[in-house]
């Protein structure tokens, strides 16, 4: 029983200690929930709080942005108004304008109507006017052809003769005013500059002769030059393409070409046979041979300074030894390499005058004779064969120009080109540069002469001073002093197209009327 109770108690206890731990348990988890409530209360609290100051902030953030935004939209539609309110300004300006021309136009329009009006009521009367002239006219004619016998037609020819004497005088007082004029300063400047370049160019000239003599240590020489049956000299002709002219003449042996360049070469090979006393046909070929070796060579170097002397740079090799040979050259007796420095260097002092290029002006006038170095091998004027070697190599199209031009072969079209030919005519018309045969001097005047007679009213012409002028008189009974001038002009221009001639040839007609009286 004592065990049944202490059972009993000590159930009873457990009962009682698990009821007091699951209350002290219940009490300890209401109090933890309680805490967790008032925790979770403080925190949605603060929560709320923050929430609201968020949004009082954002509510601030927005204003502003809201504010911002509209001061922006207002300055934005401020400066749209003005634009708008200066367009409108515009319009009102051009809708003024537009008016203004309107009244304007609306106006002229009416003075136009009004001139149209006028014209048409004159245009009405010229043309009544007119019919009467016409009719006046023809009753006039028909009148005039009564009285005179003449047809209309021979009347209409008349008057047309009258017509064109009149204006034949008219255009030749006004042609002579006005080449009066024109002639006094072309003359007084080209004066000055050709002046100023001979002035400055003071060069040597020696007249060329068209034979060379070779000096013979003794005449037994000559025997030995002809050789056995000629053989010798058969050789040295055929080898140089010169005569031997071996004649009485002491110790003298004579060489005979038209090119002076072969006959150079014929006079070193037969100085060096001479010198070497072995003189046969195949010495003298090899002679020959190395002779025109170093002519070559020496032709490049007298090309290349002549090109030195000039100042003209960046020529082909060939054109440069196409100038060496111009050495070997003559026109009229003139060396034609001197002649082409001196159109050079008058070319350059020219241009300097005018204003120009001087070195194209000096390069023109280097090359303008180049022509003549092959002119015997190729067929056609020495101007076009130059303008030809130039094209070929790459001169430019002015120089091509100038050097066709440089005697009338094409029309001078350029500068450049009346340069050339003025410094030509001047190296070749100064006193001692050529001669002239007497047989083409006296040929040269006769057509001058001729040239003159051959006009109608012409009675006498002489040509005087060497050819640089003619004198031409004219009967005054047929020409009177318009018909003179333009009768000058056309002796001239004739001239001009029929001869070849350096520089320039004064025309001068002379009419004179005389009277005659005897006192008794």
């Amino acid at each position: 029983m004592e065990s049944i109770l202490s059972i009993l108690f000590v159930a009873l206890g457990i009962i009682v200690g698990a009821a007091g731990g699951y209350a002290l348990h219940r009490l300890l988890a209401t109090k933890r929930l309680e805490d967790a409530r008032e925790l979770a209360k403080r925190i949605v609290e603060e929560a709320r709080k923050e929430a609201v100051a968020h949004k009082k902030e954002a509510k601030l953030q927005a204003h502003d942005e809201i504010l911002a935004q509209k001061k922006e939209m207002e300055a934005e539609l401020k400066e749209r108004e003005r634009e708008i309110k200066q367009r409108e300004n515009k319009v009102l300006e051009k809708e003024e304008r537009l008016e203004d021309r309107l009244e304007k136009a609306t106006q002229k329009e009416s003075e136009v109507i009004a001139l149209e009006k006028s014209l048409a009521r004159k245009e009405r009367k010229l043309e009544e006017r007119e019919e009467e002239v016409e009719r006046l006219a023809e009753e006039e004619a028909r009148r005039l052809q009564e009285i005179s016998g003449l047809t209309q037609e021979e009347a209409r020819k008349r008057l047309m003769d009258d017509v064109e004497a009149r204006a034949r005088h008219e255009a030749g007082m006004m042609i002579r005013q006005i080449e009066t004029e024109a002639k006094e300063q072309a003359v007084r400047k080209s004066q000055e500059v050709m002046a100023t370049a001979l002035q400055r160019y003071s060069g040597d000239f020696v007249a060329e002769q068209t034979v060379t003599t070779v000096a013979l240590p003794s005449e037994d020489m000559k025997g030995r030059i002809i050789g056995r049956e000629g053989r010798n000299i058969r050789a040295l002709e055929a080898a140089t393409g010169v005569d031997l002219i071996i004649d009485d003449t002491p110790e003298t042996v004579i060489l005979s070409a038209f090119s002076p360049l072969r006959r150079q070469v014929a006079k070193l090979a037969l100085e060096r046979l001479i010198s070497d006393g072995r003189i046969h046909p195949a010495r003298i070929e090899d002679v020959v041979r190395k002779v025109e070796q170093e002519m070559d060579v020496k032709l490049r170097e007298i090309g290349e300074q002549a090109t030195f002397d000039v100042g003209v740079h960046g020529i082909h090799p060939d054109v440069i030894r196409l100038l060496g040979q111009l050495q070997y050259r003559t026109s009229f007796s003139q060396n034609v390499l001197q002649h082409s420095l001196e159109v050079a260097s008058l070319c350059g002092v020219m241009a300097a005058e005018l204003k120009m290029d001087v070195k194209r002006a000096k390069r023109a006038g280097l090359l303008h004779d180049i022509g003549k170095a092959v002119d015997h091998e190729v067929e056609g004027p020495h101007a076009t064969i130059g303008a030809d070697l130039a094209k070929k190599y790459n001169e430019s199209k002015e120089i091509i120009h100038a050097i066709a031009a440089h005697h009338e072969d094409v029309p001078p079209q350029t500068a450049l080109a009346v340069l050339v030919q003025a410094a030509d005519s001047l190296s070749g018309a100064r006193p001692g540069a050529r001669k002239e045969l007497l047989e083409n001097y006296v040929k040269r005047l006769e057509d001058l002469e001729n040239i003159a007679t051959n006009f109608d009213g012409v009675s006498k012409a002489y040509a005087i001073q060497a050819g640089r002028e003619i004198r031409v008189m004219v009967d005054s009974e047929t020409i009177d002093d318009d018909n003179t001038y333009m009768l000058c002009k056309d002796i001239s221009k004739s001239i001009e197209e029929n001869l070849t001639y350096p520089g320039q040839i004064r025309v001068t007609v002379i009419r004179e009327r005389r009277a005659v009286g005897y006192a008794k």
